[in-house]
């Protein structure tokens, strides 16, 4: 049985989710926000959310900055780097008496000095997509910005959090295209920093050479290995980290060097027109019903489109036996007390069946969201999923052989 601190908070969360999905339905009505109103721009936050700001100098042995890369777009990153790449130790980072005796390793600005290039660690990748039914949410948020700054130490990676643009104000396939936008892009600036390795060729050429250099993002061109890159989504951002492995397999070596070895989708927002048993089970479950569900796809999805079998929704619409047999591994994680839990655990057993590594991580008298959410972030429920979900994705990252098994 969920906690009291959790029954609590859940009715705080429902009653302002509620309140907000009832606001945008509303606005829906009058047309505002309509299929006819499409918005392309987008937004990736709600107004009056609470936001982190980033810091560029590592704080408590992550540092992180905010990009663009969309003019025509709201998509925002933020960019988690953790202070291994340098091979120095949490205590020396920010301490200016200290640093100083690093050589110029240790930097607490946007752009890593260049004589330590050759120093520098390279991290695989993982790209972050936030929770909050499509309609709400931030990569920014607080609960966000905590969630991969663990990921980012626990499993040595850089985090790229995905600022994707949320409905109705921009509706399906906007989420799912930004996440792929993302995945290409990431692709452009590896090509980009490998632009660093050719700079002793003739002296015509170095000026290309610096202009290309110029255009990469300087943390990712320094310390990320794009070879090895984990998808990893909560809630609704499993659904399209999901979308964006199955365009990876599809998309196989035109994505060089980029390639998705490995994904996590924690809690995915599935759903069908045939309900499941935790379904009817959970109808009125913590955080998230199924009315509110409902109401969150009606938002997402077009209105001439809106059907809950849609590919966006449920995973194991006919038509997708040759994806999986081509799938990424998939690590799903689920709770006991969650009214999506069995068709996560359905979709993870489909893979199986096509000899996909698939494990699923199932917690007693957990509850949707319960490794996620600001307030649960410390329970025993939540550091032991992080630490599940690093040792799992350490045997797909890993450069010694694989030697991290589940």
């Amino acid at each position: 049985m969920p906690t009291l601190t959790v029954q609590v908070y859940s009715f705080y969360y429902k009653n302002r989710l509620k309140r907000l999905l009832h606001r945008l339905s509303s606005s829906q009505s009058t047309g505002s926000g309509s299929d006819s109103g499409y918005d392309p721009f987008g937004i990736t936050s709600r107004p009056g959310d609470s936001i982190v700001q980033a810091n560029p100098s590592f704080q408590n042995g992550v540092a992180t900055k905010d990009i663009h890369v969309d003019p025509l777009s709201s998509l925002s990153l933020r960019i988690f780097l953790p202070d291994s790449v340098l091979g120095v130790s949490d205590s020396s980072i920010g301490d200016k008496s200290r640093s100083s005796r690093d050589d110029g390793v240790a930097y607490g600005g946007y752009s890593p000095p260049s004589t330590s290039d050759s120093r520098c660690r390279k991290l695989p990748v993982m790209l972050q997509f936030h929770g909050g039914g499509f309609v709400s949410g931030s990569n920014a948020s607080p609960e966000n910005d905590a969630f991969c700054r663990r990921m980012a130490k626990l499993c040595d990676v850089i985090v790229v959090a995905v600022g994707y643009r949320l409905a109705p104000e921009s509706r399906f396939p906007a989420a799912f295209e930004d996440g792929l936008k993302v995945l290409n892009w990431l692709g452009k600036q590896a090509n980009l920093a490998s632009l660093r390795n050719v700079r002793h060729v003739r002296a015509n050429r170095r000026i290309f050479d610096s202009f290309g250099e110029s255009l990469a993002e300087p943390w990712l061109a320094a310390h990320g290995d794009p070879s090895r890159c984990v998808l990893l989504g909560v809630n609704s951002g499993a659904n399209i980290a999901d979308y964006v492995a199955r365009k990876a397999v599809t998309a196989g070596k035109l994505l060089n060097p980029i390639k998705v070895v490995a994904q996590v989708l924690m809690y995915p927002f599935f759903t069908g027109n045939v309900p499941t048993k935790s379904e009817i089970k959970f109808s009125n479950s913590y955080f998230y019903d199924k009315a509110m569900c409902s109401m969150a796809w009606k938002l997402f999805l077009p209105e001439k489109e809106f059907d809950l079998d849609h590919p966006a929704a449920n995973p194991l619409v006919s038509g997708r036996e040759l994806d999986l047999k081509r799938m990424t591994p998939t690590l799903t994680v689920v709770a006991e007390h969650d009214l999506m839990r069995d068709r996560a655990t359905a979709y993870s057993e489909e893979l199986r069946r096509a000899n996909v590594d698939a494990p699923v991580l199932e917690y007693k008298d957990a509850v949707h969201d319960f490794a996620t959410l600001e307030v649960l972030l410390h329970t025993p429920q939540a550091l032991a999923c992080a630490d599940d979900i690093a040792i799992w994705i350490k045997k797909y990252i890993s450069l010694r052989g694989h030697e991290f098994s589940y």
